[in-house]
């Protein structure tokens, strides 16, 4: 059971840190994720995808905490500490200070996208599930997870591009040339 889990740690870090910004609280929430898999391993499909289960895992227990969040008045925001401590992380990142703004300007804009369009993103476009996957993992239609592809990769390019988008754009992302 670990040798076939132990793989998919990097990826659940990745997509916890991208959903909270907080190398600690994503940290625990993979931890609740193993807990929960772990616990839950005799509940699983074993023909079904076992990354696509624990991606799944993880975005129900972040939901979960988020609606529990809300319901106590606590909001956590997103802050720079998270993002300058991916980008030591990455070495590219670090090798100039135009490739740490426009780094720090990518995340910036995933950041003002709505949180639905934001999962999806990094679901399809890092982590390469698929859509029928991502829409598993999510719990909606696969045409709703296209339709929130679509708007939030639009709205991204929108966002990089200087372009300040109605509805949550915080302020207008800086433009490097």
């Amino acid at each position: 059971m670990a040798a076939l889990i132990e793989p998919h740690i990097p990826a659940l870090r990745r997509f916890a840190w991208a959903l909270l910004r907080d190398g600690t609280v994503a940290d625990d929430l993979v931890q609740d994720c193993l807990e929960r898999a772990i616990a839950g391993w005799h509940l699983r499909h074993h023909d079904g995808n076992l990354k696509a289960w624990l991606f799944a895992i993880l975005h129900n227990l972040f939901l979960s905490n988020r609606r529990r969040s809300a319901r106590g008045g606590m909001d956590r925001s997103l802050d720079d500490d998270g993002a300058a401590a991916l980008m030591r992380a990455d070495p590219t990142a670090t090798l100039a200070a135009e490739g740490r703004l426009v780094w720090q300007d990518a995340l910036t804009a995933l950041e003002a996208l709505p949180e639905d369009q934001r999962a999806v993103i990094l679901l399809v476009g890092i982590e390469d599930l698929s859509y029928e996957e991502t829409a598993r993992l999510t719990g909606v239609p696969i045409g709703t997870v296209m339709s929130r592809l679509s708007r939030g990769r639009e709205r991204l390019r929108r966002l990089l591009d200087g372009e300040v988008v109605k509805a949550g754009a915080q302020q207008a992302l800086r433009r490097v040339k």
